[in-house]
């Protein structure tokens, strides 16, 4: 008998529209795959991921990626199926979300890629590669952030974060390659994919003591049920600048195997980066999705 989610005890079930879609957000290690799982069962729909890094095809345990028992159990889609190397973007995946028909569970805790959904995603050309140099270089010079900003339109320079270099070379880059501002592409996002007016948006809230203590579970299981062979794997090719790189543990585990930390210093490291992941992700949700409905989830 498949397990329930405590959040599904009712009356919380009763208040789930089974024609209605269903958006959940959380921090790492909140449970949120396991609920999701459990309104595919009671109630049907495919489970969709919104989580940037398990979608790559070299990450399944590293990651927590649903097993595939979980996946035989309700239908699961876009887990797992970029390879490494590809160029893979939150337009990509939206597009992807949109070729899928029927009810949608989406999954995860990507922020970004959960705004896009809900909210539209501003269909702005990529950057040149040339473009792209341009920027890096000017902005390693002492007064490249500041010559940066100078440079902006007047409406991007009111609307985006001054004080955050990475939204200020994206902002800087726009204009460049298109010759008009980030914020003028902005004004111009299509309507969401997924209206919030017309599916349950749900944040699971967790206690940082109990998230803290299943974070450390759950990294020592990874570890159990092959981690270090994942990263094993794909130490041949490893590219610390790629995007598949950016798995929460990876990092530490490829300085263990090429001698530089014993895995017990690795483990700790990437107990202490998934935590640190963790608040990120709680403090986003609370600045963006306020409007969202909170479950605990530490029953």
């Amino acid at each position: 008998m498949p397990q329930r989610h405590p959040v599904l005890d009712r009356p919380h079930l009763d208040q789930i529209d089974p024609a209605r879609h269903v958006v959940i957000a959380g921090p790492t290690a909140s449970g949120k795959s396991a609920l999701a799982l459990a309104i595919a069962e009671a109630q049907g729909g495919t489970v969709v991921n919104a989580d940037a890094l398990q979608v790559w095809s070299c990450w399944r345990v590293l990651t927590a990626r649903p097993p595939a028992e979980d996946e035989a159990r309700a239908p699961h889609a876009l887990y797992g199926h970029v390879a490494p190397g590809r160029a893979y973007s939150v337009g990509e995946w939206l597009s992807e979300v949109a070729a899928l028909s029927g009810r949608l569970i989406v999954v995860g805790g990507t922020g970004l890629y959960l705004n896009a959904l809900t909210r539209g995603l501003a269909v702005i050309p990529p950057t040149p590669p040339e473009i792209r140099a341009s920027a890096d270089a000017l902005r390693a010079t002492p007064q490249g952030l500041a010559r940066m900003i100078a440079g902006l339109d007047t409406e991007t320079s009111g609307r985006i974060d001054l004080q955050n270099p990475v939204r200020v070379q994206r902002a800087w880059e726009v204009l460049q390659a298109t010759g008009r501002g980030i914020a003028a592409w902005q004004a111009e996002t299509p309507p969401p994919l997924i209206e919030p007016s017309s599916a349950h948006l749900l944040i699971l809230q967790a206690d940082r003591d109990w998230l803290a203590a299943r974070i450390t579970r759950r990294f020592h299981l990874m570890l159990d049920q092959g981690a270090l062979d994942e990263v094993r794997a794909v130490l041949p090719d490893w590219d610390a600048s790629a995007l598949w790189a950016k798995a929460i543990g990876a990092p530490e585990l490829v300085a263990h195997l090429q001698g530089r930390d014993s895995l017990d210093q690795a483990v700790e490291k990437a107990i202490i980066a998934t935590r640190q992941y963790a608040k990120a992700q709680r403090s986003f949700f609370r600045g963006r999705m306020r409007d969202w409905r909170q479950i605990a989830a530490n029953h």
